[in-house]
């Protein structure tokens, strides 16, 4: 009767991950459905754009996303009949617009520059289009051309466009991508092809049901989901699972040669797995749920997201993972398949390591810690004061050509002024100040007749509630870094003038975006060490090491964040960063970069109690070694993944991220942390019973077994 529960609970188990999966899979496709990629619906209710947005809407005016329709001549003046077909063509534009319902206001008719070399029509589009917005831009471009022009179809609306673009098919891009390299490095790690697919097959069901899970959340308004967060935790799921089968399957190959039976040796496994993987996963959870107290949407939408998936994970690789190697049994590592009794084979390599770390921990510390400073020092010079949206696009994009060719003729924030709200009383004086900041080329009050109770009479302002609204035309693209600096000077300048006044738009949104930004780093950062030293302290019941641990991945993401700064300026020439790159990569950095120092430290811990801290530690580095640099480089390739993607942001996260885990791996939990653990000794372990105790050392030949 046992030997038949053996076969029936993992089959079971098995069957219940696979029936959840199938049931499941079509509602996880609807994700996408519920996403909300509008950046300016991230921002708090606190943001003075935000507020702007807000007392905008008394004046009655329909908010609307400019779509600029530019033809550039090829050369000299445009004549009477070029001009002419623009105007047909801008009919035509008008028609298309019409049709698809996305009109929200009258477009200007064509108005040719000073220079008279180009001219440009505005079309008022609804921003609420989703994905209609990419599909009315591409009909826009499909228009035939004019004959001795360059047209481009930009602005605000088309650079937007372009953006959300480079998120589409992001989800299958991205997960064949990561599966391919992680199936790849499985293939080699483990030169056997059924396991890489157990493992594989894991995440895909862990990365399955989340996402439905999420899409439910969503649905229910409980969570916020866009297309960078909901790419980004995919691939999280992905490496995250696969790393925990990674050490679960490491584990259970040692207990089938101590072990005849697969239930037992599966039994043992999980005994000695199951706290590292909690507490991994624990980790991570809860350092992507600190983005809850971010003050930006996109942010706090990342985390529960991120945190549901990880769940799954953890959840997955102790439940369905164990099953089917239960299942499958030694089969399941053919063609080289553990035998009973066999001697544990720990990889000559990584007993060398081991042994060069535990003659010399210090010279190893020293010149270790010595290269990480290094790197650190570049920090500063980490751009992270934003990028143009019409630059977020690796390689261009139409709408950034057409910004740029817009800036050549007219004054390139024509489409999208930035708004000024102001008391009624003494409003010219606060217009005169606005007009008066350099970066500002005009100046004009909201004069449109109000659909409710008189307003102001003739072709004065329009006053609602004692305000009015004025418009600040700038001369620089709204998206520019030049644009958001006027924004600023321009708020210091009105409200010098009347403390009450208001600067919002378009350009106001995306400063407010880098101010928040720079707020949540500054509260989440600290909040997620926090979080995980109290993680790690309770794992390993001390103090010491978790502040040790903590202070060497502190240290190894300041080291990755430099070499960052100085790849992405003079090797990948970006533009610039988005700040929140800055604070995504952290919180994963810190969190994924733990794992590894927690599966190196709890099996330290584990040996200690036997051998003493210092062979315990030697012993815990060989033993390891092999499947932490196999976990590492499967998370670095699967955050890899993110640069097969057009966008900036995504790519530099991938870098951050996959660069990190990396310096983590193959540097903190080889070098740092072993060399630090020994020259602290039993320290280590205070306050712990391992703190006082005094074992004596071993004979060397020990280490050589090892």
């Amino acid at each position: 009767m046992r030997s038949v529960a053996r076969w029936i609970v993992p089959a079971v188990v098995a069957l219940l991950w696979l029936g959840l999966a199938g049931t499941l899979g079509p509602t996880s496709g609807k994700l996408t459905e519920v996403q909300e990629n509008d950046s300016a619906a991230f921002l708090p209710d606190s943001a003075e754009s935000t507020r702007v947005t807000e007392l905008q809407a008394g004046f009655r005016t329909e908010r609307s996303l400019p779509v600029i329709l530019l033809w550039e001549s090829d050369g000299g003046a445009l004549d009477e009949a070029t001009l002419a077909a623009v105007g047909e063509r801008t009919g035509q534009a008008v028609a298309v617009a019409e049709d698809a319902g996305a009109l929200v206001g009258e477009p200007s008719p064509p108005v040719p520059s000073e220079d008279g070399a180009a001219v440009q029509a505005v079309l008022p589009v609804d921003p609420d289009l989703g994905d209609g917005l990419g599909e009315l831009v591409a009909e826009l471009r499909d228009l035939p051309g004019v004959d001795g022009t360059t047209a481009y179809v930009t602005g605000p609306g088309a650079v937007f466009s372009d953006f959300a673009d480079g998120f589409s098919g992001i989800d299958s891009l991205l997960l064949i991508a990561a599966f391919g390299v992680v199936l790849l490095i499985l293939l080699v790690v483990y030169r056997s092809p059924l396991l890489p697919l157990l493992v594989i097959g894991t995440a895909g069901l862990a990365l399955v049901v989340s996402l439905a899970v999420a899409y439910l959340l969503a649905r229910e308004g409980w969570i916020d989901v866009n297309g960078q967060s909901q790419g980004i935790a995919s691939i999280l799921v992905v490496g995250a699972a696969t790393d925990y089968g990674l050490l679960l399957v490491a584990r259970y190959r040692e207990e089938l040669r101590r072990e005849e039976s697969r239930s037992t040796a599966m039994r043992a496994a999980l005994r000695q797995s199951w706290e590292p993987i909690v507490a991994s996963g624990a980790t991570v959870v809860l350092g992507v749920l600190c983005l809850l107290f971010s003050d930006l949407g996109s942010n706090r939408g990342l985390g529960p997201i991120s945190a549901l998936g990880i769940a799954f994970a953890m959840l997955a690789a102790l439940t369905f993972l164990p099953a089917a190697l239960v299942l499958f049994g030694r089969a399941a590592f053919w063609p080289f398949r553990p035998r009973y009794g066999d001697e544990q084979p720990h990889g000559r390599g990584w007993g060398r390591v081991a042994t060069a770390v535990g003659r010399r921990p210090a010279r190893v510390l020293v010149w270790a810690l010595a290269g990480l400073f290094a790197l650190a020092a570049f920090v500063p010079t980490f751009d992270a004061d934003g990028i143009p949206l019409s630059e977020a696009v690796r390689g261009g994009s139409e709408s950034g050509a057409g910004q740029e060719a817009l800036a050549r003729h007219f004054d390139a924030g024509g489409a999208s002024p930035a708004t000024v709200i102001a008391p009624a009383d003494g409003w010219e004086d606060v217009a005169d100040a606005a007009a008066g900041v350099d970066g500002v080329v005009g100046v004009a009050p909201y004069t449109g007749v109000q659909a409710g109770p008189p307003g102001a009479a003739g072709g004065g302002p329009v006053e609602v509630d004692g305000l009015v609204r004025l418009d600040a035309t700038l001369a620089d693209a709204p998206d520019s870094e030049a644009a958001q600096a006027t924004v600023a000077d321009l708020r210091t300048a009105v409200r010098d003038v009347d403390p009450a006044a208001l600067v919002g738009g378009s350009t106001a949104s995306d400063l407010d975006t880098q101010g928040t930004a720079a707020r949540d780093l500054a509260v989440i950062v600290p909040l997620v060490l926090l979080v995980i030293t109290v993680v790690l302290a309770l794992l390993l019941r001390a103090i010491v090491a978790p502040l040790l641990l903590v202070a060497t991945v502190a240290l190894s993401t300041a080291a990755t964040v430099g070499v960052g700064a100085l790849a992405f300026d003079h090797l990948f020439q970006f533009p610039g960063s988005d700040p929140q790159v800055l604070l995504i990569g952290f919180v994963f950095l810190v969190a994924l970069g733990i794992d590894y120092n927690i599966f190196l430290m709890t099996r330290a811990r584990e040996e200690s109690r036997r051998h003493g801290t210092r062979e315990g530690t030697i012993r815990a580095l060989a033993v390891t070694g092999g499947v932490i640099t196999s976990a590492g480089l499967v998370l670095a390739a699967t955050f890899g993944a993110l640069t097969v993607l057009p966008l900036v942001l995504l790519i530099q996260l991938g870098f951050l991220v996959g660069f990190g885990v990396l310096l983590d791996t193959f540097v903190v939990r080889t070098l740092v942390v072993p060399s630090a653990v020994l020259l602290l000794g039993d320290r280590t372990w205070w306050p712990s019973r391992l703190a006082r105790r005094r074992t004596p050392e071993e004979p060397d030949r020990e280490l050589e077994r090892v």
